[in-house]
């Protein structure tokens, strides 16, 4: 049995839109209060560093559009909070038997391989404050072909093909948007400790070596964490390192 729709949270269902991130953005100064925007075809959609994420048939497309007033640092928190909603959305989904993962800094895993990504965009409000679209993609149908992702990359997979379960993407919402109002409540009332002990808990990796990239830079070292503003923390032969933004790949 899923949980009520959240209170005071919007819903618009979209038969077609470019971006539900930049949907919701276009929209952000009109809205009444948090929304989320759920797409059945997106047709440019977009990853991290301005990559294009595709969506076959029957996948997941969706952004939560908020006023954030605290500024950057208090709205790139909000990429842990969907994480954390997005494990258990996926958890209660795919069964006990899944293996479930949160890899840093806005990949979820199911059984080893990408079922889902996170992108947070913002944009400026007309009255002061920052319009921030936390937009989440997942493989409930089918996955991208291996050859279409970057080499070194995790090897793409679907809810569908890893567990035989068919997933409509409106019956997954029902499930996401009451975790993400939870954990979100959690940040507000609690600060981020207990997100980051959540978080880490769940986190992929964690203790053993990854490597991080940066440009034209790359760290390989062991993946000790995440610190109070959510960077990542790696432990090097060079020194300790904190990372607020690189790749990171699960090479040697």
């Amino acid at each position: 049995m899923t949980e009520p729709w959240p209170e005071g949270v919007g819903r618009q269902i979209l038969a077609r839109t470019d971006s539900t991130n930049a949907h919701g953005l276009r929209l952000a100064a009109e809205l009444a209060g948090p929304t989320w925007f759920l797409t059945h075809d997106q047709f440019a959609g977009r990853g991290r560093r301005g990559r294009g994420w595709r969506m076959p048939p029957g996948n997941f497309a969706a952004s939560l559009v908020l006023r954030e007033e605290r500024g950057a640092p208090a709205a790139a928190r909000l990429s842990f909070v969907a994480a954390l909603a997005l494990h258990e959305a996926l958890a209660a989904t795919c069964g006990p038997a899944a293996r479930i993962a949160i890899k840093w800094p806005n990949d979820v895993l199911l059984n080893g391989g990408k079922v889902a990504g996170i992108l947070l965009e913002s944009a400026p409000l007309p009255g002061g404050g920052l319009a921030v679209a936390v937009g989440i993609g997942v493989n409930l149908a089918a996955a991208p072909d291996p050859g279409q992702v970057e080499p070194g990359a995790l090897r793409p997979v679907s809810v569908r093909d890893e567990t035989g379960y068919l997933v409509e993407a409106e019956t997954f919402l029902d499930l996401l948007a009451p975790a993400f109002a939870r954990w979100q409540g959690q940040l507000a009332s609690l600060g981020f400790g207990p997100i980051r002990a959540a978080w880490l808990a769940r986190a992929a990796r964690l203790g053993q070596p990854i490597i991080a990239r940066t440009g034209t830079h790359e760290a390989r070292g062991i993946f000790e964490g995440i610190d109070e503003s959510g960077a990542l923390i790696l432990a090097t032969a060079s020194g300790r390192q904190v990372l607020p933004a690189a790749d990171v790949f699960f090479g040697g």
